[in-house]
């Protein structure tokens, strides 16, 4: 019987992936859940396991090909009796890969591949190798260290062996799924290869294109531009030559073309706004540009590029800025309660749960009642449709240093008690900070909440986490005299209080809702039911 394997729905307004790996070759045999391929969508880089025991019969879509949720990318046939064949030589893989520069005699030459780092993540910038070619290297010996638009983080080595190639060198940005190096395993000896022309790429239909279409390369164009294999491919597929697309201004890391930048000058193109003329490619495309005048060092300034996480969080602030409607609530809470509970019975826990007790798991605690009972605060918003989670990913953003920010997510974070969400935190923020979070980690958030009180500040205005429709900003707890009354009687006591700011996209969220969320936050926190811990 014969099994269509299809481009999966990663998530809500996802309608197409790219398909950046497959483990598996046609005529190979494969196990129900093994990992068949790799896709990379908008959302999410995930692995996609094969639904039936079998034998890959077919391949339909390529590496580094986009097509649509639902179009079938393979065929798996479950009867025993196939023969099994070798890969074909019309597969597409990249150019690198398929020639390589040495040649294995004895042993296995494997490929060190560049590792999916969490949502949207599509590429990563290789920051350092650790190794040189020729050199020993152990399994699970750093390798090299990258640099994504959410962490930085070192990459081990997947075998013990000789580093045998390395494909691209420091500050080169690569595709995820790319093979970035090559390690001769133990046993075997590497030798040069003869060094062939390599030749023209193809398209996987084997259709012939016009010249200005094969140089646009998953790799680097004649001017050292990098074009992701995702704008590649929507290039190619709206006609778009490799001149036209070297003139489109990026807004993405070091001026790369984002698929938003070639999707805006595609629609700006259909619809006349401005128009690219091949005639004349010294003229330069009539885009509306801030021009900013270039900053020089020189007596007491210092010039300070980015680097590669700082670049990717100001482009996230700013879209969000631009998406979101930001409006901020600011709320004052008694701390009393919980404040003494924790002086009690902090020792305890720590001794029985190994991990410190802290405001957090209170907070939290009391977020998700108020997302429960204020569903809005909970959802997102996809064109003129509401779309409203019945689960609740409780994201709490992590510092890192020495300059950058990621929120790892606590899954179904409603079913969990205080001791169960004290738990999750400190294990998140332990991974964040020794960069050992997976993709899973940092994926489908529905609320975030920021701490920022850590650091000292009282309140502050955070950014919305897209597409999320609300942040919750804890500041520090501080012991100030406020005006307390008992029996009619009012006087002044000292009392730790904390501020709560809520930042809420008034597109969906508005002063009445975010206020009484707020309320009902604060009123948790004050008249909270300590014997539940």
């Amino acid at each position: 019987m014969k099994i269509d394997v299809v481009m999966p729905k990663m998530g809500e307004s996802i309608n197409e992936g790219t398909l950046i790996k497959w483990h598996k070759k046609k005529g190979e045999k494969v196990k129900k859940d093994e990992i068949l391929f790799e896709i990379s969508t908008d959302k999410v880089d995930t692995e996609i396991p094969s639904p039936e025991d079998g034998v890959l019969t077919e391949i339909k879509v390529f590496e580094q090909e986009t097509v649509d949720v639902g179009t079938v990318v393979a065929v798996i046939e479950t009867s025993s009796d196939i023969p099994l064949v070798g890969a074909k030589a019309e597969e597409k893989k990249d150019v690198r890969e398929e020639i390589p520069t040495t040649t294995q005699v004895g042993g296995e030459l494997i490929d060190v591949v560049m590792p999916k780092m969490g949502e949207s993540v599509m590429e990563g910038t290789i920051i350092k190798w650790h190794k040189k070619v020729g050199e020993k290297v152990q399994k699970d010996e750093i390798l090299f260290e990258i640099s994504t638009d959410k962490v930085d983080t070192e990459v081990p080595s997947p075998v013990e062996g000789t580093l045998a190639e390395i494909l691209f060198g420091e500050n080169e940005t690569v595709g995820v799924g790319v093979t970035v190096a090559r390690i001769s395993s133990s046993g075997g000896i590497v030798k040069p290869a003869a060094r062939e022309k390599i030749p023209e790429a193809k398209s996987a239909m084997a259709q012939p294109v016009t010249e200005s279409k094969i140089n646009i390369q998953t790799k680097k164009s004649e001017s050292n531009k990098f074009f992701s294999p995702l704008v590649m491919n929507i290039a190619r597929t709206e006609g778009i030559s490799t001149d036209e697309l070297e003139m489109i201004s990026g807004t993405g890391i070091n001026g790369r073309v984002t698929k938003k930048d070639i999707l805006s000058y595609i629609e700006n193109k259909k619809s006349r706004e401005f128009e690219y003329v091949a005639e004349y490619k010294t003229e330069k495309i009539p885009v509306k540009e801030t021009i900013v005048p270039k900053s020089e060092a020189g007596e007491g300034i210092q010039i300070v590029p980015m680097d590669n996480i700082r670049q990717r969080v100001m482009y996230h602030m700013v879209n969000s800025r631009d998406t979101s409607v930001h409006v901020t609530a600011v709320i004052e809470a008694d701390m009393t309660k919980i404040h003494n509970y924790i002086l009690q019975n902090r020792d305890t826990f720590s001794s029985k749960e190994g991990i410190k007790l802290t405001y957090m798991p209170f907070i939290s605690y009391a977020v998700i009642k108020a997302l429960k009972e204020f569903p809005y605060l909970n959802a997102s918003i996809d064109g003129n449709n509401i779309v409203v989670k019945k689960f609740i990913n409780l994201g709490i953003a992590v510092a890192i240093e020495p300059n950058g920010l990621i929120v790892p997510n606590i899954k179904r974070a409603d079913e969990k008690n205080i001791r169960g969400l004290a738990r999750a935190i400190s294990e998140l923020g332990l991974k964040a900070r020794n960069k050992k979070l997976l993709p899973d980690d940092i994926m489908d958030g529905t609320f975030t909440i920021t701490n920022y009180g850590v650091f000292g500040s009282l309140f502050g205005t955070p950014i919305i986490n897209q597409p999320e429709v609300g942040i919750l900003g804890i500041g520090a707890v501080t012991k100030k005299p406020v005006v307390v009354e008992v029996n009619g009687i009012e006087s002044i006591a000292i009392k730790p209080m904390m501020y709560l700011s809520l930042s809420h996209d008034h597109r969906l969220v508005d002063g009445m809702l975010g206020g009484k969320f707020l309320k009902l936050i604060k009123e948790t926190l004050e008249n909270f039911d300590t014997s539940i811990v």
